[in-house]
């Protein structure tokens, strides 16, 4: 093992800057690789932290318009929802899979105001339903309950970010909670403060169902219905519930069965199942995109062996006059190719860490303001141990395959042809 470490150093020594210049090849490609695949996770684990306390498994059915004529009903008509879809939802045809459900009422364009500070949004009148169906987390105070819809209490809870520009850092968040405001000229009582989903720039404002009727005159109207379920555990699965659902209340508005633009379902867990394929679709065309970058210093590498062999064919044909059998011929040329491959590799991968490092002290503070909310587009980019160990397989496979024809060349020589090519 010392006489080949020799060996590959003293052809290296010989050769420096055509050895630099092609390392630098194979460097910048695993550089690039590397940084390509931070940026990537980075990408990612910022997706992944916004969504965390989302609540995957629910769906939200919404009103539409039908496309085709019914029953003699014509296309283009307005769907409305009212208690008794509600009823049928949380009825026995589908309680195999839907758990909790409610239908909420909403009213758009609300200034809300507290002394001198304005905010605009809408109010959402829920149940305490929605604080399970959607995993609303209480940051303050408390989320609607049973006695605020039975008793039409004038309630709100704000999100944290409403309550911040609300309270503008004259008093603490958590003292907003008592506090009386007013939403639309009528007065409520704040009773609770909510974390906001960081992927959610809408200014919602909770009320109880039943105070939100009474105030706007809404009778038995339903905005959106609302359930979690369970049961529902791949995408076929998903949307094979939603067609049949669609297909049974589609009917109760004079719709036919397979209108599909009478009502709408936004499912949150198919929503997750596709993003979560658009991320691994990312990640495969990073790597991609890597490995070609790679593939172009790989191609330097076998490049400079094959000028390496064709100057040493004469030495090799001295070797294997005396003895040498082809594969020790084969090993010098592939152990070399190895060893520039793994350090420059190696440093480009130092490197490429080291970028993906910077990076996200870069990223720590260079959020955008989106609608008034802070927006980052990479949390903690960088690469794991399972990629550094894919990137050392990746090296020792590039290396292999950069050495191997001019090795297999180098094998071939006859000793009589290489002493007299040197001639």
């Amino acid at each position: 093992m010392h006489d080949l470490l020799k060996e590959i150093y003293e052809s290296i020594r010989r050769n420096k800057l055509r050895t630099a210049l092609t390392g630098f090849a194979v460097a910048w490609g695993i550089f690039m690789l590397i940084v390509l695949l931070g940026a990537g996770n980075g990408i990612l684990n910022n997706f992944n932290q916004n969504s965390e306390g989302v609540s995957i498994n629910n769906m939200t059915v919404m009103a539409g318009r039908t496309t085709k004529p019914y029953k003699g009903n014509k296309s283009g008509t307005r769907i409305n929802f009212d208690t008794r879809d509600v009823e049928f939802t949380d009825g026995p045809r589908f309680e195999e899979h839907i758990v909790d459900v409610e239908g909420t009422v909403s009213v758009d364009d609300v200034t809300l105001n507290y002394g001198k500070k304005y905010n605009s949004g809408y109010i959402n009148g829920v149940t305490e339903l929605t604080k399970t169906i959607d995993k609303i987390t209480v940051l303050y105070g408390r989320f609607i309950n049973e006695k605020d819809v039975n008793e039409t209490r004038k309630v709100l809870i704000l999100s944290d970010k409403t309550a911040s520009a609300l309270a503008d850092g004259t008093i603490p968040l958590e003292q907003m909670v008592g506090k009386k405001v007013k939403a639309g000229g009528v007065a409520y009582t704040v009773a609770g403060i909510y974390k906001v989903d960081a992927m959610d720039n809408r200014n919602c404002y909770y009320a109880p169902n039943s105070t939100v009727r009474a105030i706007y005159a809404l009778g038995d109207s339903v905005g959106d219905i609302k359930f979690s379920f369970k049961g529902l555990e791949t995408e076929e699965d998903n949307e094979l519930f939603e067609k049949n659902y669609k297909a049974a209340l589609n009917p109760l508005h004079g719709a036919a069965p397979d209108d599909e633009g009478a009502i709408w379902i936004w499912n949150q867990f198919t929503q997750s199942l596709q993003m979560n394929k658009a991320g691994r679709l990312l990640t495969i065309a990073l790597w991609v995109i890597g490995l070609f970058t790679l593939l172009s210093g790989i191609v330097g590498v076998s490049n400079i062996m094959l000028i390496t062999v064709k100057e040493r064919t004469h030495e090799f044909g001295i070797r294997k006059a005396i003895g040498a059998n082809p594969w020790e011929i084969t090993k010098l040329i592939i152990s070399e190719s190895v060893v520039i491959t793994a350090v420059f590799g190696y440093l480009g991968m130092f490197l490429g860490m080291l970028a993906c490092e910077l990076m996200g002290k870069m990223m720590e503070n260079s959020g955008t303001s989106i609608m008034g909310q802070e927006v980052n587009f990479m949390t903690d980019p960088g690469v794991g141990l399972d990629i550094a160990i894919e990137a050392t397989l990746v090296l020792i496979v590039a290396g292999t395959i950069a050495g191997l024809i001019p090795a297999i060349k180098a094998a071939k020589v006859r000793p009589i042809e290489a002493l007299r090519a040197g001639k």
